[in-house]
């Protein structure tokens, strides 16, 4: 029986999961890697970590699936996004470590060039933030010595974790990504479906850099690294495969996935729609070459906040630990934990704030902290709803479908309902981004069916419905709003 084998590639983690014909996951393997601070702000990866976490973890999967390699059809891959990655063509080694999209080292950057940011934005439907790959190039080829030089003798690839991959899988035979991966760069223009020229200009990235740009369901090469021949159909962003995965495919559907940190996407169809709240107008998935938009809004930090709790503070000795403290929280206390580590992304965008407590009384102890870190993963998608109903004149009716590592904890998700005001849908298959990764591979090899009947197979696992008080309600998110205040620096 044929398989499809995904490679979801993470901030913290790799993964690799083996679906089978039916769609159905069937095994999968999971392996963390080291994070690298080498100054504040800064965050880092070893590119041969990745490489080497997604070689033994595919390798597990397989071994424990107990298919032959030959077994497997084809791989789709998702990947961490806007992680930056720049290597020499000749020998594949990179040049400098992999600058994660959650480092802030270019925020003097994009002050100084404030005035490009209307034009940024009116090509890349993105604004002018650290976030993404494109401030992380040009610094990467200032600071490294000799690089500017050999970038602008062709010398040199750059590439987002899905190209990397490919580079490696393909032993240096593809250099290719996908039209949402390019677009979560800052040096593609969205709406003509190509790298922009006047941007790249801007940042000083040499256009012989850059990767070549297809379809998420297209051919990116074939690679025998698990020994028989196998090929690359399949790739997207985490985000958008996940929207994918959650068959988000009608405008007005909307995801959230709450992983290292939360991404909500609203399918907006195949228009862009250019947002006026600070949101990002990005392709949310690109099929026999027709893009289809999403307004994206960007949260650096949510599961990561419970890492933080366990790995800094000692709180909990497991991210599930969190619910049973949560649940025994001194209901009187309303403390408000704003986890600006790494700045505050949609819709304040501001990389120089830092996160801050507020509401602390002697009484506050660990459950009170486990609480108020569950709470501001929801104070933070009310903002990017908020903020998503203005920019579309309103919503309607508004069913958050949602996924990622917090979505098992039952206080988490029934808090997420009460804030929004909304109800919240988690589904059957939580690995959605995986998910959808496996079915663009599946569907290109003629293994899957198109958008419609992979809707079809959409299932609810439970619905969280709101019962908090809208005055309630109200009242915490006008606490949370003047907390944000507080810590706001630009």
């Amino acid at each position: 029986m044929p398989h499809i084998l995904a490679i979801d590639q993470g901030t913290t983690s790799s993964r690799a999961i083996l679906f089978n014909e039916s769609l159905r996951p069937v095994a999968s393997a999971q392996e963390e890697f080291p994070q690298h601070y080498p100054d504040s702000g800064w965050v880092e990866h070893d590119p041969e970590d990745i490489w080497q976490s997604v070689v033994r973890t595919c390798r597990d999967a397989v071994a424990q699936a107990g298919i032959d390699a030959s077994d497997v059809a084809a791989i789709g891959i998702t990947n961490q996004r806007e992680t930056t990655l720049v290597w020499n063509r000749k020998t594949g080694e990179p040049i400098h470590r992999a600058i994660v999209w959650q480092d802030r080292r270019t925020a003097g950057f994009c002050r100084e060039h404030a005035a490009h940011e209307a034009m940024v934005t009116e090509r890349t439907g993105l604004i002018l933030d650290p976030y993404f790959s494109g401030t992380k190039v040009r610094w990467i080829l200032d600071n490294v010595e000799g690089a500017r030089a050999a970038a602008e003798a062709g010398e040199l690839a750059f590439g987002t974790v899905d190209s990397f991959l490919i580079w490696k899988l393909t032993g240096g035979a593809a250099h290719v990504t996908d039209a949402t991966n390019a677009s979560r760069t800052m040096l593609y223009d969205i709406h003509r479906g190509d790298w922009s020229a006047e941007v790249c200009e801007m940042l000083g990235v040499p256009l012989s850099m850059l990767p070549e740009v297809r379809d998420c369901a297209a051919d990116f090469g074939t690679t025998d690294f698990l020994g028989p021949k196998i090929p690359v159909l399949g790739v997207a962003g985490d985000q958008q495969a996940a929207t994918l995965g959650q068959a988000c495919f009608e405008k007005g559907m909307m995801k959230s996935t709450y992983g290292t940190g939360c991404f909500a996407l609203l399918n907006t169809g195949t228009k862009p729609v250019a947002s006026q709240n600070r949101l990002l107008t990005t392709v949310a998935y690109q099929l026999d070459g027709q893009p289809t938009y999403a307004l994206e809004g960007s949260i650096f930090i949510a599961g990561a906040v419970v890492q933080w709790l366990r790995d800094e503070l000692g709180i909990i000795a497991a991210a599930s630990d969190t619910q049973a403290l949560a649940e025994r929280a001194d209901p009187k206390q309303r403390l408000y934990l704003v986890p600006a580590f790494t700045g505050l992304g949609a819709p304040h965008w501001d990389p120089e704030a830092r996160g801050a407590i507020f509401g602390l009384t002697r009484g506050t102890g660990a459950a009170e902290f486990a609480r108020a870190a569950l709470e501001s993963v929801g104070y933070q998608s009310r903002d990017l709803l908020e903020a998503m109903r203005a920019d579309m004149g309103g919503l309607g009716e508004t069913v958050l479908r949602v996924d990622g590592g917090m979505v098992p904890s039952e206080w988490a998700m029934q808090f997420l309902a009460d804030i929004l005001g909304a109800p919240v849908d988690r589904p059957e298959i939580s690995e959605t981004t995986a998910l959808g990764a496996a079915w663009l591979a599946g569907m290109r090899a003629g293994i899957y069916g198109g958008p419609e009947e992979f809707a079809r197979s959409w299932a609810l696992d439970r619905r969280f419905e709101p019962v908090m008080e809208p005055k309630e309600r109200d009242a915490r998110y006008a606490g949370w709003t003047d907390a944000v205040k507080r810590v706001l620096m630009h």
